[in-house]
């Protein structure tokens, strides 16, 4: 009874404690995450307290909960307008930071360590994900457009999605010695199509069905029990329940401003979206998930040695650095510097992949310890990092150091010399005299000085 007492204990100070955090993000830009973190790794790894293995089969039922609710909640704030604009961007960024971490860090992989050729190729598809368990909540605390906001959002759902798709079409590779471009492009062009369709069909059906379910006391959980429906649906039927998830939320949340010919003789079955009470609750829901899961992450995170922590380090700065080529080859010169920057530093990885890394030393693949600790450190090490960049950008001249990186132009150099020059000349005239008051001259009355 007493350990049962404790748990509630540490359970409503960690409620209290997550608030404090997101007031002192708020007045010092501190990210929230990286402190919820610091505690799972506390009573973790460092100090024996609990393990993943505590959880049992609790653990990725919860985990899969708050990706759920997160995307959703997170799709409901999405505006449609700006959807339409940015999609473009996020769907070019997404693909092409994927791809590309994930042939560079497959060759760091080979080169730093014993990895064979595929298994280095599943290291760098599990690292190549950006979580969207991490970006989500980090962004929506932060003072950056709407637009790039939306963008990040769908880009980290997309470069999940990808991230799970390549990793199990690879690890299947391996076990059947053979791959097949064709099959990967397949799967990837079902498990995202087909999960817009069942996220926006579910989305249609269920506006029309609110106003009956209002009708029931105690009926708001049943938008999520929804959600959970749907996406339980895609991911039986093979697709990607992620995406359909957050097509569900974008939908829900616009369906007030999208014309429906069809039910307009009956207005009874007009689709009606959710309430703001509704969008407040979910909300809530949503801060209370995020705030268990990144201490489960850091529970999740065990500690490795030192040689692999060096490794996972180097792999997420350069997990970085190709962020910077990917944001210049995907966004618009229009985008202020500040947003742009945190576009650059958004790289983390999640529980995504950290449930991957276990796949292959589960199905005994060579080197499938190696890979899993390696993930481990590039997890850590990309949360710590991008939290501590979103800290410089906020209160340094990092924002302009980003720009030029992305868009490498002289202009910053001579913008620079310009201004010495300026410093230099008034600095000139303050102290050299005219030259009638050096050399002696005439005044109006033509008396020498």
């Amino acid at each position: 009874m007493q350990e049962i007492a404790s748990v509630i204990l540490f359970v409503g100070v960690l409620i209290f404690l997550a608030h404090l955090f997101t007031s002192i993000f708020s007045r010092t830009r501190i990210p929230d995450v990286i402190l919820l973190i610091a505690i799972g790794i506390c009573i973790g790894p460092v100090l024996g307290l609990t393990s993943p293995l505590n959880f049992g089969q609790v653990g990725p039922v919860f985990t899969t909960i708050t990706l759920i609710v997160i995307l959703f909640e997170g799709g409901i704030a999405l505006k449609l307008g700006i959807l339409r604009v940015t999609l473009a961007g996020a769907m070019k960024l997404a693909p092409i930071n994927f791809f590309l971490t994930m042939a560079v860090t497959a060759g760091f992989a080979l080169w730093l360590t014993d990895l064979e050729l595929l298994p280095a190729f599943i290291l760098g598809a599990i690292v190549g994900s950006t979580s969207e368990t991490v970006v989500i909540p980090l962004i929506n605390q932060l003072r950056i457009r709407e637009e790039t906001r939306t963008l990040l959002s769908v880009e980290s759902s997309v470069n999940d999605v990808l991230s799970i798709v390549i990793t199990v079409t690879l690890i299947e590779a391996y076990q059947l010695g053979e791959f097949s471009i064709v099959s990967i492009s397949g799967d990837l062009i079902a498990a995202f199509l087909v999960a817009i369709v069942f996220g926006v069909v579910g989305a249609f059906i269920w506006s029309i069905l609110l106003n009956r379910i209002r009708a029931i006391k105690n009926a708001m959980f049943t938008t999520p029990a929804f959600v959970f429906v749907i996406f339980g649906i895609t991911e039986t039927m093979g697709f990607s329940g992620a995406i359909a998830a957050l097509a569900f939320g974008v939908t829900i949340g616009n369906i007030e401003s999208i014309s429906f010919p069809i039910f307009k003789p009956s207005p009874p079955n007009e689709p009606v979206g959710l309430s703001e009470t509704e969008k407040v609750f979910f909300g809530e829901v949503a801060f209370l998930l995020k705030t268990f899961f990144f201490v489960y992450l850091g529970i999740s995170l065990e500690l490795i040695s030192g040689w692999l922590i060096t490794v996972g380090l180097i792999l997420a700065v350069v997990a970085f650095a190709l962020r910077i080529p990917a944001v210049r080859l995907s966004i618009s010169k229009s985008v202020p510097k500040k947003d742009a920057s945190i576009i650059s530093v958004m790289v983390p990885k999640g529980l995504a992949a950290v449930v991957l890394a276990s796949i292959p030393l589960q199905l005994e693949i060579a080197g499938g310890e190696l890979i899993q600790s390696i993930t481990y450190s590039v997890v850590l090490s990309s949360i710590v990092i991008t939290s501590f960049l979103v800290l410089l950008l906020d209160r340094t001249k990092l924002p302009g150091l980003y720009s030029w990186l992305i868009w490498p132009t002289f202009g910053f150099f001579r913008s620079r010399a310009r201004a010495d020059s300026q410093r230099l000349s008034d600095e000139t005239v303050e102290i050299t005299p005219a030259g009638t008051r050096l050399f002696g001259g005439r005044d109006r009355t033509g008396r020498t000085e």
